[in-house]
C-alpha cells in the first residue's frame, strides 16, 4: 500500500532522471500530491546548472513535448520538486531510484566498464538510506550487475550501520525514455519490465510503479530475476541496432543499382510481422544503442567469468553502424567535386530528432570527415543554442543557403521538415543530400521537378 506524502529520490538528473522526477512529482491522490521528490545530482557545473534550472522553474533540456513542459510548469507551482547535491536526503527516502551514466569503452579488443562510479553512486545511498527502503536501478547495466555487484556492495554498507539487517529491497526496471515529442508518455504511458532481487522487493517495486505508469492500458511484466530485466534491456536494444545495420547494407546497395529502397520497405511492412523493419540514414547515436549491444560480453568477461559465445551480431552491428556516417560522405564524395573553396553546411548535430542530446551523434562523426575537405563547416540546430568548436561556424538561425555549396539535411528535426525548400533555397546551386529521410514525397518531387541537384541517402534512383 503506497501511502500519501512518501519521499522519493531520484538519483541523477539527466534525460532519464529528470523526466522521472516530473512524472513521479505529478502523481496524485485525491487532488494533493501523493510524493515529495528529491532529485539528485552531482555538484559539478553540469549538475549544479541542472540543479539551479530546475529549482527556478527553468527546464534543464530543450524538449518539443508540451506534455512534459506543461506537466513541469504544474510540479514546480505544486513545490514538491527540489533538486540537490546533498546525498544526505538519501536518509528520508522511501524509494531511491538510480538513474546515473554509465559508460562503456570501445576501445581495444573487448570492451569494458569501469564499475567504480556505479559504486561510488551506491556508496552515497548505502551510507544514508534508511535499511527498509526500496532501491530501483533503472540505469542500464550489464546482465548480472544487480545482484552481483550492487546488491553486496549495498548490503554491506547498509549492514555497517545496521548490523541486524540480513536482505535490501533491491530492484531493477529499465526506462524506455525516448526525448523528442512523447517524450513524458513514454515513462507514464508504456509497458514496463521488472524484478526484484527477492520477492518482497519485486512486491514493492510493482507496487510504486503502478502509481505512476498507466497499468490498465501498458501492463507491467515482472521477470524471475533481476539479471532476466537487466538482460531485457540490453536484448531490445541489441535488437533495434542490428535491425539499423542490416537495412544500412540493403542502402548502399540500393544506391548502387538505382532503386528506392523506401519505397521497398513500404512494400516491405504492409506483412505485419515486418512493420519495424528500420530505415537507411545517417548513423545511430545516442546513449543508447551505440554501446548496450556489447553490455553481453562485458557481462561474461566481468561478471560472470564465462565466454559462451563472441557475441559476433552485436559487435558487427556496432562497428557497421559507426561507420554509417562515411557511407554519407563517400555519397558526397561521388556527387561533388571536392576543393578547399567549398563551403558545407550541416542541418542537424544531435543524434535524434527533436531532442537536445548530442552524445555520440552521427552528424560530429560526420563533422570529423568534412574537416579536411572543406574550407568552412557551417552548422545548424534548432534544439542547440551554441556548439563548442573553434572549427566549426554554429548559425543560431536557419543561413541563407545560397552561400554554400553542400547542404547536408542530417536530423529529421521538425523544423526542418517543415520547411518550404523550393522556396528557402532560392537561387542555391549546390548539392542537397538528405542523409535522414527529412524530405517528403511531395517536398523531393517539388525539388526533382525544379532541377535542384538532389541526392539521398537510400535512394539510387535520384
Amino acid at each position: 500500500m503506497i501511502e500519501a506524502n512518501q519521499t522519493i529520490c531520484v538519483q541523477g538528473l539527466g534525460f532519464v532522471g529528470f523526466a522521472m522526477s516530473v512524472a513521479i512529482a505529478s502523481v496524485k491522490k485525491d487532488d494533493k500530491p501523493l510524493y515529495n521528490v528529491f532529485g539528485i545530482d552531482l555538484p559539478n557545473e553540469t549538475g549544479n546548472a541542472r540543479i539551479n534550472n530546475i529549482n527556478l522553474g527553468m527546464m534543464p533540456f530543450k524538449t518539443t513535448d508540451e506534455n512534459l513542459l506543461n506537466t513541469f510548469e504544474d510540479v514546480f507551482r505544486q513545490g514538491n520538486l527540489v533538486a540537490s547535491s546533498s546525498t544526505d536526503l538519501f536518509s528520508k527516502a522511501d524509494v531511491i531510484i538510480v538513474d546515473i551514466n554509465f559508460d562503456v569503452n570501445l576501445k581495444g579488443s573487448d570492451p569494458a566498464v569501469d564499475f567504480l562510479p556505479l559504486k561510488k553512486a551506491i556508496n552515497a545511498i548505502g551510507e544514508q538510506m534508511r535499511p527498509e527502503a526500496l532501491v530501483i536501478v533503472e540505469t542500464t547495466v550489464p546482465p548480472g550487475t544487480t545482484s552481483e555487484i550492487i546488491y553486496p556492495y549495498l548490503l554491506n554498507l547498509i549492514k555497517k550501520r545496521f548490523p541486524e539487517i540480513s536482505s535490501v529491497n533491491l530492484a531493477h526496471s529499465y526506462e524506455r525514455v525516448m526525448p523528442g515529442k512523447n517524450y513524458f508518455n513514454s515513462i507514464t504511458e508504456f509497458w514496463r519490465v521488472y524484478a526484484g532481487i527477492n520477492s518482497q522487493a519485486a512486491e514493492k517495486c510493482k507496487g510504486f510503479l503502478k502509481t505512476i505508469i498507466n497499468t490498465k492500458k501498458f501492463p507491467m511484466r515482472e521477470l524471475k530475476s533481476t539479471t532476466a530485466s537487466e538482460t531485457a534491456k540490453v536484448l531490445e536494444n541489441s535488437y533495434r541496432a542490428s535491425n539499423i545495420a542490416f537495412i544500412n547494407e540493403w542502402g548502399i546497395f540500393a544506391e548502387s543499382v538505382g532503386i528506392d529502397l523506401f519505397e521497398v520497405l513500404e512494400a516491405i511492412r504492409l506483412r505485419p510481422t515486418h512493420a519495424n523493419i528500420m530505415q537507411p540514414g545517417l548513423g545511430v547515436g545516442g546513449y543508447c544503442l551505440t554501446k548496450d549491444p556489447l553490455m553481453g560480453i562485458v557481462s561474461c568477461n566481468q561478471i560472470f567469468n564465462i565466454n559462451p559465445t563472441d557475441f559476433e551480431i552485436s559487435k558487427k552491428s556496432v562497428s557497421i553502424n559507426n561507420q554509417m556516417p562515411k557511407n554519407t560522405f563517400e555519397l558526397i564524395k561521388k556527387s561533388l567535386k571536392f576543393t578547399q573553396d567549398k563551403t558545407v553546411l550541416i542541418l542537424g548535430i544531435t543524434y535524434r530528432q527533436d531532442v537536445q542530446d548530442t552524445r555520440y551523434s552521427p552528424s560530429l562523426k560526420l563533422i570529423d570527415l568534412f574537416k579536411e575537405n572543406f574550407k568552412k563547416i557551417y552548422c545548424h540546430d534548432p534544439m542547440l543554442n551554441s556548439f563548442d568548436s573553434n572549427e566549426i561556424i554554429f548559425e543560431k538561425r536557419l543561413p541563407n543557403p545560397e552561400k554554400f555549396d553542400l547542404i547536408v539535411l542530417a536530423v529529421s528535426h521538425q523544423e526542418y521538415k517543415d520547411i518550404n525548400y523550393d522556396i528557402w533555397l532560392g537561387k542555391f546551386n549546390g548539392l542537397l543530400v538528405d542523409s535522414n529521410n527529412v524530405l517528403s514525397k511531395e517536398q523531393i518531387s517539388k525539388l526533382m521537378k525544379l532541377n535542384f541537384n538532389l541526392k539521398i541517402i537510400g535512394r539510387g534512383d535520384i
